[in-house]
């Protein structure tokens, strides 16, 4: 639709349409396609699952594939939803605090509503038939094994006999940042144990062998925010796993200052860990932990570091390929806030874990490299292949000398850090509107090569879709937004996030509730080649027909259109330009009042366009390109002219350039209403309140009747201004896409005399709707 509709309408109100800011110019750091929580819906890409009374309180959630079920913690319930589209049937366990619990919660000055419940705060497979969950328990953690059958079975129950203390199994505060995983029948976790959260430990139980904790007297952890942990096997030698905790800590600063700075961690510890015999009893005694730096290099040897750590995801790799770490990292300094991902390959873990231990002979000295004798076996290795040798067999962590265990005690810190892929981030994005939360990865192979697509949760409930494009090793990556998806209905919070590939589906959890989101839909791109070749997105590919799903053919023959890395429609869709299309495009005939405010709005398909504005008057063979100035706007919306001219009239085409690939969006032609006509057709008699509504003294028209409208512009557009009126009249006011908000409190001083004036003329409308022309010249 034109907006010189409002303009026309408007004029009858007597309002005027603000001026705009100039439109940004286009980057393909904007998301190409923005789709709302309608629309996802209306689409069949998402299912939302909010409870059975209105809200989760979601804490956790773990993705069974093998069962196909989805598991949820929430507020003093489990939930079970079995992966289909509609979350049919689902299953759901009440798990309050025990008796009590929750009277002593508040006793202790706790919150009643958002502290004194049973949070569930761990899902993990506890074996073929049961889940090991735990839950705050109002500050007193318990844990219980449920029932969740074999698989195609969907039963859910909680088992009263196995209740018993979560402590050191799960945190105490609802929100606490907190990461666990579960290996052979056993519990790891990282987390604050005690009630004021303060003693921060890793902790591992549930199995035949004594607990083992960190040694807090060495304060190894110093105020961990953990995010997650994950068994990751070094080699094919089973006795050399080991569990890799990722967490930010708060350290004093290295330059020997009186500050603290946050710093990002990857540690480990052994599977087979059983800790001292003499040192380091019932301790971890093969705890390590090395820095993850996330920068970006500036003049100088300058850098700027992403230090807080707000989310991990491992990609496991296909057969003989490494595995690689995506890690979210944020910064919040007095400069700017912004976000950062890196990308971490394990081999460089794991030499770094191999390298010099960092030493320092004193709280006031700099750290360096350990240029001493180390013990064998090395302190932080697992008792395994690599330490047994004739006659010193090290068949367990009691075995190993005091003097390793004294070290690896003295030493848990290694000199050099782990450095990102490339040496800076795969992508940087500052000056956010929202804040990041969540990331998952997906590999896709594509016709041009393999891609890594990013979904990334932020803290307002939409997911964006990413892809960094690597040109070279020393090139900065090119950051392409495909899309923004706002998954829930009200600004929430992402705080999970898992993937399916085989379902090709995004799980995305908020406290509110959780949603079941498809990664892609190829049509919502368009229905011509060129938008899908535009989208560039490694999922979707123009099969001749329609912008549908791509699926790599063994045969070489190409009969799919896709260009993710360039995105040229112009090599990929031959023959079908939009333009060529467009050419037989008729204008659309719009109204301005010479002196007026009018805007002609081209919305273009993607955000990643510029548009051009094309001008042919009706005695020029050809079209100009329209030069603003300050009475000529171009807009987001659209062209606006702040006082419109009698030589503004003439036929405008609005054009879409995006990657050297142009689109005709839209023709209009506008035609000027001479101000003389239009003054000898109103008196100037106007009542005292209404001379505010017309923004100046007592000089303008208080009514105008309908016949009066159609000798200006003629009886053959009555339905044109019926459509007009009804499309931007029974919208309300001030739901014109922003126009008594660009206004102010004036617009809304403005509003009611106009709005009255409105209704008159919208029911003269449709009351001369069903009139002859014959009548309407008699009235």
């Amino acid at each position: 639709m034109a907006l010189s509709a409002w303009a026309f309408c408007c004029f009858l109100g007597g309002l005027l349409l603000p001026g705009g800011s100039p439109s940004p110019s286009p980057s393909s750091s904007v998301p190409r396609l923005r789709l709302s929580y309608r629309d996802l819906l209306s689409a069949n890409r998402s299912a939302i699952f909010l409870g059975p009374r209105g809200s989760l309180d979601l804490r956790t959630m773990y993705l069974d594939e093998y069962r196909d079920r989805l598991f949820l913690g929430g507020r003093d319930a489990l939930y079970s939803l079995r992966l289909d589209q509609a979350w049919p049937d689902p299953r759901e366990v009440l798990w309050p605090p025990q008796p009590g619990q929750r009277e002593e919660c508040v006793r202790k000055g706790r919150d009643p509503l958002t502290e004194c419940a049973n949070f569930v705060r761990v899902l993990q497979p506890h074996n073929r038939t049961h889940l090991l969950a735990c839950g705050t328990g109002a500050f007193q953690p318990i844990c219980a094994l449920i029932t969740v059958g074999h698989r195609g079975e969907h039963v859910l129950h909680l088992e009263l006999r196995s209740v018993e203390s979560g402590r050191g199994r799960c945190p105490h505060e609802p929100s606490h940042p907190f990461a666990s995983t579960f290996v052979g029948g056993e519990l790891y976790t990282g987390l604050t144990a005690d009630f004021l959260g303060r003693e921060a430990m890793i902790f591992r139980s549930g199995g035949p062998r004594t607990a083992l904790r960190s040694d807090s007297d060495q304060s190894l952890l110093h105020d961990p925010r953990f995010v997650m942990a994950a068994r990751i096997a070094d080699n094919s030698d089973q006795d050399d796993d080991k569990v890799y905790f990722f967490f930010s800590e708060t350290v004093p600063s290295p330059d020997g200052g009186l500050g603290h700075v946050i710093v990002s961690r990857v540690g480990r510890v052994c599977v087979n860990d059983a800790g001292g015999q003499r040192v380091l009893v019932n301790k971890w005694s093969t705890f390590l932990k090395a820095r993850l730096v996330c920068s970006v290099p500036g003049p100088g040897g300058a850098e700027t570091h992403f230090d807080q750590l707000e989310d991990v995801f491992l990609l496991w790799p296909k057969s003989g390929k490494g595995l690689e770490i995506y890690a979210l990292f944020s910064t919040i300094s007095a400069v700017f806030q912004g976000f950062a991902i890196c990308v971490y390959h394990m081999v460089d873990i794991w030499e770094v874990f191999n390298g010099p231990f960092a030493h320092r002979d004193g709280p006031q000295h700099q750290w360096g490299p350990y240029g001493g004798k180390v013990p064998f076996p090395r302190p932080g290795v697992c008792p395994s292949k690599m330490t047994a040798q004739p006659g010193r067999p090290f068949g367990s962590t009691k075995d190993y000398p005091d003097d390793v265990l004294q070290f690896a005690r003295a030493h848990p810190l290694m000199f050099q850090p782990v450095r990102p892929r490339h040496g800076r981030p795969v992508l940087v994005k500052t000056h956010l509107t929202q804040q990041l939360r969540q990331i998952v990865v997906d590999r896709v192979e594509a016709e041009d090569g393999t891609y890594d697509v990013i979904f990334l949760g932020t803290d307002s409930g939409s997911v964006l879709k990413v892809m960094a494009l690597q040109a070279g090793a020393l090139a900065e990556p090119e950051e392409v937004v495909l899309e923004e998806l706002q998954v829930f209905k009200v600004p929430t919070p992402i705080m999970e996030m898992e993937i399916s590939v085989k379902r090709q589906m995004l799980y995305v959890g908020s406290q509110l509730g959780v949603a079941q989101l498809q990664l892609h839909q190829c049509e919502t791109y368009g229905s011509a080649c060129a938008e899908c070749c535009l989208a560039r997105d490694p999922y979707c590919a123009w099969d001749g027909d329609s912008c549908s799903r791509y699926r790599p053919s063994p045969s070489k023959r190409r009969f799919r259109r896709q260009d993710i890395r360039h995105g040229n429609p112009a090599l990929q869709c031959l023959g079908q330009s939009q333009d060529e299309e467009a050419s037989g495009l008729v204008a659309t005939r719009v109204y301005g009042m010479e002196h007026n405010s009018t805007i002609l709005e081209c919305l273009p398909k993607s955000p990643q366009a510029s548009v051009r504005w094309f001008l042919q008057r009706p005695e020029d063979e050809r079209a100009d390109l329209v030069k603003t100035d300050e009475r000529i706007l171009q807009t987001e919306q659209g062209l606006l002219f702040r006082r419109l001219s009698r030589l503004d009239a003439g036929t405008y085409t609005c054009t879409t350039l995006e990657r050297g690939f142009s689109q005709t969006v839209v023709r209009l032609a506008l035609e000027v209403i001479a101000a003389t006509q239009l003054n000898s057709l109103f008196p100037r008699e106007p009542r005292p309140e209404e001379s505010s509504a017309w923004g100046g003294p007592a000089s303008a028209p208080p009514k105008a009747w309908y016949k009066d409208i159609l000798q200006l512009i003629g009886f053959s557009s009555l339905p044109q201004v019926d459509e007009y009126c009804e499309r931007v009249w029974c919208r309300g006011v001030g739901e014109h896409s922003g126009f008594f908000r660009s206004r102010g409190k004036q617009a809304k001083g403005k509003s009611w005399a106009g709005l009255e004036l409105r209704k008159k003329v919208k029911s003269r409308v449709q009351a001369e709707r069903n009139r002859t022309p014959r009548e309407v010249e008699a009235a």
